[in-house]
C-alpha cells in the first residue's frame, strides 16, 4: 500500500529536503517510480463528473500535473517556506526553464501598461527579457542601482503603474546584495509586488518570503538539481492567488513543462542540497581568501569577505555567503590566459553543479548586454565567474594558482 505524507511539522530543513513531497507506490518501490506519460485513463464517467465537479482530484494531462512534478514542488515549497509564518500555504510550480519561471513570475504580475523596477546587475537573459521582451507587451521597466532605498522609493513615485519589483541578491555576476526586507517594505508601501530569484543562495542559504518578498524564483538546473542533468525552474509563493490564477497558472498556457523525468533527477539531486551547501560555502570561502589576497586580482567579489561592501547586509539576512565568486584581472587578455591555464576547474556556463566551472561573464552570459549597460553594471572585460565545486578546496586553489602564473 501507498504510505501517507509524513508529518514534518517539527523537522529540521535538512531533514525536510530528504522526506518532503516523497510519495511511495503502492508496488512498495522505495524511490519514486518515474511517472512517463503524456496522459491518464479515468475508470469509468462516473469519475470524470467527479473530476469535473471537484469532488475529488485526479492527474489528467502531464502539462497539467503529473505525480513527479507535484512531489517536486512539495519539496521546494517545504524548504522556501522553512520558517515562513504567514496566513497562506507557500506552494510551489515548476518550469522548463528559470526563464520560464522568470517569465511566469513577472507576466503573472503586470499586463500591458504596467511598470517593472529590477536593479542593474541581472543575469543575461533576465536583463533582456525586460529591455527587449516585455516593452513589445507594453510593459515598461527601470532599474535602480542596488534598490537602494531613496532611489527605488522615488521610481514608484515615478512611476506609480509598477505591479513588480525584481531582484536577484546574490547578484549574477557582480555579487552585489539587495536589502530585501527593506525592498518588500518599500514595494508594498506603493502596490508593488516583489520577485526574488533566490538561485545563487537557494532556501538553504536564505529564504525571501520571510523577508516579505511575495515570490521566489529559481533556475532549479543549479543548485537544487546540482549535477548539471536537467534544466529547469521553480517560483514558489504564499500568495494563492498569484499562484492558481497568475504566474503559477501559466505553465498551463504557455506550456513551459517540465519533463517527468527532469523532476525526477531534480528531487534525487535536492535531497543533498543541505549537505551541498555546506561544502560549496566552505570551499568558497578558501578561494574567496586566496583570491582576495592574490596580488595579481585586482578585485575579488564574494559576500562573506569583510571587504565585500554589502558583507554586513549579507551577514543579516544569509545564513552562509554562497559558493559564487567574482573576481578582475583588470582585462580580457588576462581574462583569457587565466582561463587557458586551467585544467581542473571546466570553462562552461551554468552553475551549481558538483564540479568548480568557471566562465567570462562579458563575452558568455552576457554577450548579448550593452556595453554601456555592462559598464553600469560592473561587468568589466577582466571579470571572472567562479562556481565553486565540492572538490577538495586544495585542488581547486592549485589549479587556480596555475592559471593565476599564466597571467
Amino acid at each position: 500500500m501507498a504510505s501517507q505524507e509524513k508529518n514534518l511539522s517539527k523537522c529540521q530543513l535538512a531533514t525536510e529536503a530528504v522526506h518532503a513531497g516523497e510519495m511511495h507506490d503502492p508496488s512498495g518501490a522505495h524511490v519514486a517510480p518515474i511517472h512517463q506519460t503524456s496522459t491518464y485513463v479515468f475508470e469509468n464517467s462516473a469519475a470524470i463528473e467527479s473530476w469535473g465537479s471537484g469532488e475529488s482530484g485526479a492527474y489528467v494531462y502531464s502539462r497539467v500535473d503529473n505525480p513527479n512534478r507535484a512531489s517536486l514542488a512539495k519539496k521546494l515549497a517545504a524548504l522556501e517556506g522553512y520558517g515562513f509564518e504567514g496566513p497562506e500555504q507557500v506552494t510551489a510550480e515548476l518550469f522548463a526553464s528559470g526563464m520560464g519561471a522568470v517569465s511566469a513570475a513577472v507576466l503573472g504580475l503586470t499586463s500591458a501598461g504596467d511598470h517593472a523596477i529590477a536593479q542593474l546587475a541581472l543575469y543575461g537573459s533576465t536583463d533582456h527579457l525586460f529591455t527587449d521582451i516585455l516593452p513589445r507587451y507594453q510593459i515598461s521597466s527601470s532599474r535602480v542601482p542596488l534598490l537602494d532605498p531613496e532611489l527605488l522609493e522615488a521610481e514608484l513615485i515615478a512611476h506609480p503603474n509598477t505591479k513588480v519589483v525584481f531582484l536577484e541578491s546574490p547578484a549574477n555576476p557582480t555579487m552585489t546584495i539587495v536589502d530585501i526586507a527593506r525592498t518588500s517594505e518599500i514595494a508594498h508601501a506603493h502596490g508593488a509586488k516583489v520577485v526574488v530569484d533566490n538561485t545563487f543562495a537557494t532556501p538553504v542559504l536564505q529564504r525571501p518570503l520571510i523577508l516579505g518578498a511575495d515570490v521566489v524564483v529559481h533556475s532549479t538546473t543549479k543548485y537544487i538539481n546540482g549535477h548539471g542533468t536537467v534544466i529547469g525552474g521553480a517560483i514558489v509563493s504564499a500568495d494563492a492567488d498569484f499562484m492558481e490564477n497568475g504566474g503559477g497558472s501559466l505553465i498551463r498556457y504557455i506550456g513551459a513543462v517540465p519533463s517527468p523525468m527532469d523532476c525526477w533527477l531534480t528531487n534525487i539531486g535536492l535531497k543533498t542540497l543541505p549537505l551541498r551547501m555546506r561544502e560549496h560555502c566552505a570551499n568558497a570561502r578558501i578561494l574567496a581568501e586566496y583570491l582576495e589576497a592574490h596580488p595579481k586580482v585586482e578585485k575579488a567579489h564574494w559576500p562573506g569577505l569583510e571587504s565585500h561592501p554589502q558583507h554586513e547586509l549579507a551577514v543579516r539576512q544569509m545564513d552562509d555567503f554562497g559558493a559564487m565568486i567574482s573576481f578582475e584581472l583588470g582585462g580580457y587578455e588576462a581574462a583569457t590566459k587565466f582561463m587557458d591555464g586551467l585544467e581542473i576547474c571546466s570553462l562552461a556556463v551554468s552553475l551549481g553543479n558538483v564540479d568548480t566551472l568557471v566562465q567570462h561573464p562579458a563575452s558568455m552570459t552576457h554577450r548579448l548586454v550593452s556595453a554601456e549597460d555592462k559598464a553600469a553594471s560592473g561587468i568589466t572585460e577582466g571579470m571572472l565567474r567562479i562556481s565553486v565545486g565540492i572538490e577538495d578546496a586544495q585542488d581547486i586553489l592549485a589549479d587556480l594558482d596555475g592559471a593565476l602564473a599564466q597571467v
